[in-house]
């Protein structure tokens, strides 16, 4: 059996149409639209989609995008047992039926595959995974322009990597991806301690403890129409400190980071964040 659980947060339109996209997708079995805890009436529509297939429940308070999976993970599984799960965005567009039939069938072909996502477009760009970043491989990437060079150099994956059927990575998008209900149970489920963002790399250190794979389907492709519900509910510069806020946990928790790296993650931070705030506000005196 395999599930579809949407995370849905004041973005009633974006969960809309995908309700619509998948509504007569045999590959999925069931629908959870999770609405972690909503601030407007978005909610109460969703409601009016419900059938057999379709069921919309809402956390008892917005604890972060972690804490919403893990609400509608636990939910399906204490209802259905041993099922695949797809976690979604609500802004996501998926191609085919036949694409989630391929994604869960590939996942059920290897007891050592865990997790498994497809190529994602984000802005006309492939999101195909990444390799996940040590202490001081973070320090640079918080240094504003010259973090792009880094990301392509050591965070990225060449695209030779990608030329066969199936990709191992060490980490997936957050935005789209398939796994077994069982690992979720063994790895204890997602990390809520950070709020918004590094979930997919603290996901990625937890199968890799579990001696599993974590892969990409190069054949199946889905889009997202990336932050477009964080966007409308986030400021930038919030979104940022949240941002270097999970870096930090993540670091720490799982990479272990040294009282340098720890003092030097501090710092980049700090600045990276003020030089941030006033590029923002430059930005908003010319709009």
């Amino acid at each position: 059996m395999t599930a579809l659980v949407i995370i849905h947060y004041n973005d009633y339109d974006s969960t809309k149409n995908l309700l619509i996209n998948v509504k007569d997708y045999k590959a999925i079995d069931y629908v959870l639209v999770v609405d972690n805890c909503s601030s407007d009436d978005s909610y109460k529509r969703l409601l009016e989609f419900e059938t057999k297939k379709v069921e919309v429940i809402k956390t008892l308070k917005n604890a972060g995008y972690s804490s919403a999976i893990n609400y509608g993970c636990k939910y399906l599984i204490e209802k259905f047992g041993d099922i695949n799960l797809i976690i979604s965005n609500s802004d996501i567009v998926i191609n085919k039926n036949s694409d989630i039939k391929r994604l869960s069938m590939v996942l059920d072909s290897s007891s050592s595959y865990a997790v498994i996502a497809p190529v994602i477009i984000e802005k006309k760009t492939l999101n195909r995974g990444w390799k996940i970043p040590k202490p001081f491989i973070e320090v640079l990437l918080n240094i504003p322009y010259f973090h792009r060079y880094v990301r392509r150099k050591f965070v990225h994956y060449n695209d030779k990597h990608f030329n066969s059927e199936f990709s191992v990575v060490e980490a997936v998008s957050g935005c789209f991806f398939m796994i077994k209900s069982s690992v979720l149970e063994k790895i204890d489920f997602l990390d809520e301690n950070v709020f918004l963002y590094y979930e997919e790399n603290i996901l990625g250190k937890k199968i890799e403890k579990l001696g599993k794979k974590v892969i990409i389907d190069n054949g199946v492709i889905v889009v997202h129409n990336h932050s477009v519900s964080i966007d409308k509910n986030m400021k930038r510069i919030k979104k940022y400190k949240e941002l270097k806020k999970s870096q930090y946990y993540f670091q720490c928790n799982y990479n272990k980071a040294n009282l340098i790296e720890r003092v030097l993650l501090k710092v980049s931070s700090c600045l990276s964040t003020i030089m941030y705030s006033i590029l923002y506000f430059v930005k908003d005196l010319f709009k």
